[in-house]
């Protein structure tokens, strides 16, 4: 789905970003679908903003590349078909939510849901019926002529994520969707980015965080971004398969033994 090869990223003669190498495969689960859940984890100041944005294509990186594949129609003898073509990231590939969930101050929820939904050439003449599955969905249909201001964080939140839904981008990138929320709200949070996943199989969340505990809890698989000793820049220090280890897609992972000790060993990563 997604392949980071060789990225570096520098600011004159300071490397902030080394080598960075990881892949985000396409993951079938019998009789269920659902997509990939991926979260780059990170102490503070180690570079996960300056990746999130390589990874969203809006900073190019000094060297390397992030390639994606993607469906695009191809005409057969027998008809249309979707085929996978690989190529270079670009800005607008990925439906980026900030951590400030930024909306545009005159215009209402239903007004900025529509202008996302138009740049959906699949939801072409079908652009309310889409806005109002999704603010059924996600619990926010009284809310639909109300302005940002009016909005409480959550529910910036979810205009946020509908709203990159609507745009029908198959990677969703987030970060620190759980910044500042109290226990209530992180719990509904954590449920929603779920329920995104399993809107389609190949509706990839990449979420970039510093809470481990949460991170690992709606994650299939957790990549690192860490220091090694004598080398500039920050890399991927470690990978782990949350599902080799029995830890994905479960909703009582947190009273595993085997995720405490996972925290445990990402913890040293740091």
């Amino acid at each position: 789905m997604l392949q980071a090869e060789a990225v570096s990223l520098s600011y004159g003669s300071k490397c902030i970003l080394r080598e960075i190498n990881f892949s985000i495969r396409d993951i079938v689960r019998p009789g269920l679908q659902q997509g990939q859940v991926v979260s780059l984890i990170g102490r503070s100041g180690i570079g996960k903003t300056q990746l999130f944005r390589v990874l969203s294509g809006l900073q190019k990186p000094s060297s390397g590349r992030i390639a994606i594949r993607e469906r695009r129609p191809a005409e057969t003898g027998k008809g249309v078909i979707e085929v996978w073509q690989e190529r270079t990231v670009e800005p607008g590939d990925m439906g980026v939510i900030f951590q400030n969930y930024y909306q545009f101050g005159w215009r209402t929820v239903r007004q900025s849901l529509l202008l996302a939904a138009k740049q959906n050439k699949a939801l072409a003449g079908i652009e309310e019926e889409a806005i109002r599955e999704y603010a059924g969905r996600f619990d926010i249909a009284d809310t639909m002529h109300h302005y940002p201001a009016q909005l409480s964080g959550g529910q910036q939140q979810r205009v946020s994520i509908i709203q990159q839904l609507l745009k029908g981008a198959d990677f969703l990138l987030l970060d620190e969707p759980f910044s500042g929320l109290d226990i209530c709200v992180l719990d509904k949070v954590t449920e929603l980015l779920l329920q995104v996943s399993l809107s389609d199989e190949l509706k990839t969340l990449i979420i970039v965080s510093h809470d481990i505990p949460t991170a690992v809890a709606i994650s299939d698989t957790v990549f690192i971004l860490g220091r090694e000793a004598g080398k500039e820049g920050s890399t991927i220090v470690r990978e782990i398969d949350l599902m080799e280890r029995g830890l994905a897609w479960r909703q009582d992972v947190r009273q595993d033994k085997v995720f405490s000790e996972t925290l445990a060993e990402i913890k040293t990563c740091l």
